[in-house]
């Protein structure tokens, strides 16, 4: 059995009511709603949030909300690892367990069911503890550069001469969701481990939504995404 967990608290510091402010016209947090649900995945679909407007928001899009979440998982202190563990635990007390979760963030507009199913796939044809969908960055971060004293100078100079295809590819969260065991979360509270897949997504799926002209960007990726 699985739950689809999305986090969405009603604080949001840089950009205000971000979980339900409208992207291409519908509250940002719907298509993390129906990507869950068009997955045909879960046994829930549930939201995560302290937000009278947001349960409201996330009942009509289709989603459960079972209960509150807590004053201490509401601040802005706690990490998802918290909140995910009081999600459990409560289901838990109530009688439900949970095989697998996938965590969801409310924030994710590129979210498609296919990943979510590809993740899921990937996880149990490989035993995995856990799946995160990637970003490779486009470029060599080993040659990352720094300012200091207004000076530019190479964060790791041993990598000055090395050729781009030489280095190691990196990659970074793409902040969409994360596929767990439950039992291995519970037992570590994280999800990475040293047991943790990836599904590597293209640039065009990904965008980080942190200010309102990465809003519009992501508004305007989405367009040619769907066209």
């Amino acid at each position: 059995s699985s739950v689809a967990i999305i986090p969405a608290r009603g604080g949001s510091k840089r950009i205000p009511r971000k979980n339900i402010k409208p992207f291409m016209g519908k509250p940002i947090i719907e298509y993390s709603i129906k990507a869950a649900l068009d997955s045909g995945l879960f046994d829930e679909v549930m939201v995560s949030t302290d937000d009278a407007e947001i349960v409201e928001v996330a009942k009509k899009a289709g989603a459960s909300v079972p209960f509150l979440r807590s004053p201490q998982t509401a601040n802005d202190y706690a990490h998802l690892g918290d909140v995910i563990d009081e999600v459990l635990t409560t289901y838990y007390a109530k009688g439900t367990d949970f095989n697998y979760f996938c965590c969801i963030l409310a924030t994710a507009p590129f979210i498609t069911a296919k990943r979510i199913q590809e993740g899921f796939d990937l996880l149990n044809s490989k035993n995995f503890d856990s799946v995160y969908p990637v970003l490779k960055f486009g470029y060599p971060i080993q040659r990352a550069l720094k300012i200091e004293e207004d000076k530019l100078s190479m964060i790791q100079p041993q990598y000055l001469l090395s050729r781009s295809q030489d280095l190691m590819p990196a990659y970074q969260d793409s902040g969409q969701f994360y596929w767990c065991r439950s039992s291995v979360f519970m037992k570590t509270k994280i999800m990475l481990t040293d047991n943790t897949g990836a599904i590597v997504l293209s640039d065009l799926e990904v965008q980080d939504i942190d200010t309102q002209e990465d809003w519009e960007v992501a508004e305007f990726k989405y367009q040619v995404l769907h066209k």
